[in-house]
């Protein structure tokens, strides 16, 4: 199993590890990584590995089995051999625009407040799906994101049990995605001042910033009807 250092230090650039295994296909498997593995809508990090004799691209990161991350290489006929240290670095500037997108879709998600049916995750624009029978009023939509960006709220890490997950169901917010069960605690993010109630409180196992201020302005472009009880809302950054 590959140790995710993102989960607790989201802002880590690179890291030292080893190499546990390469598969068939030429994918690198550490023992541990800051490198995202594709899921959940966030697209998976990209970057590249260096060691003694050598250095790649990562091209991909995804999910393997029993909780392995499988690094892409772009040459995948020239991997780092088993055993060997690398420096695992990521392409931070796509990572940082990911993190941001990320987090104001948290926001987006709180501030329209209804179930959400699918989206996507881009480094310069991003949607959620809405399940809704009526279009929200974008006017104030982008007012209440705006504020809640402005706020500056911190973004938390924490954790539930699977029985206190179970309990509240009503913090799962997305139709399409549950979050992974079965380790015995739940993945939670927090977005809020700690001695007032959570602006956002949800389960997610990606990559934010660390205040919705990081964000920046994010601006809403049409609402779209995608069936009967599904509205989509776009964002993209202001330039």
């Amino acid at each position: 199993m590959t140790v995710r250092l993102y989960e607790n230090d989201m802002e880590a650039r690179s890291c030292h590890a080893t190499v546990t295994a390469v598969t068939a296909e030429g994918a690198v498997v550490l023992d541990q990584t800051v490198f995202y593995a594709q899921g959940g809508g966030q697209p998976g990090d990209v970057g590249t590995l260096n060691w003694e004799d050598g250095s790649a691209s990562v091209i991909n990161t995804i999910k393997g089995a029993g909780g392995q991350v499988l690094h892409l290489m772009e040459d995948a006929l020239s991997p780092p051999p088993v055993g060997s240290s690398v420096v695992a670095s990521l392409n931070w500037e796509r990572r940082y625009k990911l993190m941001r997108m990320h987090t104001g879709l948290h926001l987006l998600c709180s501030v329209v407040n209804a179930p959400v049916t699918g989206g996507s995750i881009g480094a310069d624009k991003g949607r959620l799906d809405f399940d809704l029978d009526q279009s929200p009023d974008k006017a104030q939509i982008q007012a209440a994101l705006d504020a809640a960006i402005a706020a500056d709220y911190p973004v938390t890490i924490g954790s539930i049990s699977d029985a206190e997950l179970d309990a509240n169901p009503e913090l799962v917010r997305t139709m399409s995605v549950q979050p992974p069960r079965g380790s015995g605690t739940i993945r939670m993010v927090r977005i809020g001042f700690a001695n007032v109630g959570p602006f956002d409180y949800q389960p997610c196992g990606g990559t934010h910033v660390t205040t919705t201020g990081q964000v920046g302005r994010l601006v809403l472009g049409k609402i779209e009807k995608k069936g009967k009880q599904n509205r989509r809302i776009g964002v993209v950054w202001e330039e």
